[in-house]
């Protein structure tokens, strides 16, 4: 199925459906094992499920955080490309959220997007993307 602004989010299926929640539940069960024969080997094991689902969790954030640091190279290069000259000052006050929003804009609009973010026209970077009309699908997602 295409991505379009209300089919872009992205799930890993491993992380989304299966790491994440069955560590939860782990942890859950732990925990309720815990409070129900508290014991020292028991409060172990708590904390041992806890580190997991923590490092499950751990993982997600720095790949994305990653993934974000990429993206603002990637459109801060964009956009010096496709904005004109006397904008390329300004294209460091976009912030990572809205530069990340911007991404999925085509290169004719996306100068008229950049200034119109700039001007502060969009609450959220969400306004951003449902205001793009030529939308740019990004399946190399983390």
């Amino acid at each position: 199925m295409a991505q379009t602004f209300r089919r872009h989010a992205r799930y890993y299926p491993l992380f989304h459906f299966i790491a994440s929640p069955i560590t939860m539940l782990v942890f859950a069960w732990q925990a309720w094992r815990l409070v129900r024969e508290p014991s020292t080997a028991q409060a172990i094991e708590t904390v041992a499920a806890f580190a997991i689902a923590a490092g499950v969790f751990a993982s997600r954030v720095m790949a994305l955080t990653v993934q974000n640091r990429v993206i603002r190279l990637e459109m801060r290069l964009r956009l010096k490309e496709v904005l004109p000259a006397s904008m390329h000052a300004r294209i460091r006050e976009l912030t990572v959220r809205q530069l990340v929003a911007l991404r999925f804009a085509g290169d004719a609009e996306l100068p008229g997007l950049v200034e119109r973010t700039l001007k502060g026209e969009f609450a959220t970077p969400r306004d951003i993307k449902a205001a793009i009309t030529d939308w740019q699908a990004d399946y190399l997602r983390a």
